[in-house]
């Protein structure tokens, strides 16, 4: 069980943060994402985590988990849907199982519901995020370009959506793309 009064937890837009917190948040997800190439948490991997809202849950003032909701476009079968997509989920590696993450993700996931007509994330780690209500994406995967849509076969079966009260009837077998970003598109 957690003790409530041990922690905190902060909703902040990036331009809230401060340099402190920016560098805290930069090694905590370096340290929780670890040194290996494919997982290593990026520059770019940060750029896609900043410009929305920062979810902080700090222990006497120690950064401990974050996770970042920011907006983007994603399409269903061709049909745009304002989306609250959710980046750079972490808890510092000492503090993991202790229930951090769950109490954010059900913060963020809040959040997305009162906000966004769906949310989204991209993980392999799908036991953690499907017993909070998110659902695994069973459908193709494509990316938006200026010369058309490009498959994304890597990220099929790793891209969860969450509904919300305002999403609109779907098929979760329908084709579902984003916006083409440096880096990770997903």
């Amino acid at each position: 069980m957690i003790d409530r009064d041990r922690f905190r937890l902060r909703r902040l837009a990036t331009d809230e943060l401060t340099l402190a917190e920016v560098d805290a948040l930069r090694r905590l997800l370096t340290m929780a994402f670890g040194d290996d190439e494919d997982d290593r948490f990026s520059d770019e991997d940060w750029q896609h985590a900043i410009g929305g809202t920062h979810f902080l849950l700090d222990i006497g003032g120690v950064i401990v988990t974050h996770a970042s909701v920011v907006e983007r476009e994603i399409h269903i079968d061709g049909q745009p849907l304002r989306t609250g997509y959710v980046e750079a989920v972490a808890t510092s590696p000492e503090r993991t199982g202790a229930g951090f993450g769950s109490i954010v993700m059900g913060e963020v996931a809040a959040f997305i519901r009162e906000r966004f007509e769906l949310g989204m994330l991209g993980t392999g780690r799908h036991h953690f995020y499907e017993r909070l209500g998110w659902i695994v994406w069973a459908g193709p995967a494509f990316v938006r370009t200026a010369g058309g849509l490009r498959r994304s076969p890597d990220e099929e079966g790793d891209l969860l959506v969450l509904v919300t009260p305002t999403t609109p009837a779907f098929d979760d077998h329908a084709p579902i793309s984003c916006e083409w970003r440096p880096g990770d598109s997903w």
